[in-house]
Parts: structure tokens; C-alpha cells; sequence
């Protein structure tokens, strides 16, 4: 009985680890998307206009 009890908590150890280092990949991929995401839109927030003072009225434009 004995080898049995320790086959059987060696199957259950390998599962936990493969659980583990799936659930660490699916983590660190989305991690990355949300990284690249944030990149992505600072990069789009560049072609925002920046406003300039107007000399003749000291108002704020657009260029």
C-alpha cells in the first residue's frame, strides 16, 4: 500500500505544478497585453495637439 500512496502523491504534486505554471503563463500574458496596451495609447496621446499662446491675444490655441 505504501508505494501506491506514494505514486499517487507524486501524480498529484506533477498536477499542482502544471496547474501552477499554466496559471503563471496565462497571468504573465495578460499582464503583457495590458503593458502593450498602455504603450500603444501613450503612443496615440502624442498626436494630440499642443496649444500655443497667441501673441496678439494671449489667448490659448490649438498648433
Amino acid at each position: 500500500m505504501p508505494p501506491l500512496v506514494a505514486f499517487a502523491g507524486a501524480l498529484g504534486g506533477l498536477a499542482v505544478v502544471r496547474w501552477a505554471y499554466k496559471t503563471a503563463v496565462r497571468i504573465n500574458r495578460e499582464l503583457e497585453e495590458a503593458r502593450l496596451s498602455r504603450v500603444a495609447e501613450t503612443a496615440s496621446a502624442g498626436e494630440i495637439p499642443t496649444l500655443r499662446r497667441d501673441p496678439v491675444t494671449g489667448a490659448y490655441r490649438p498648433g
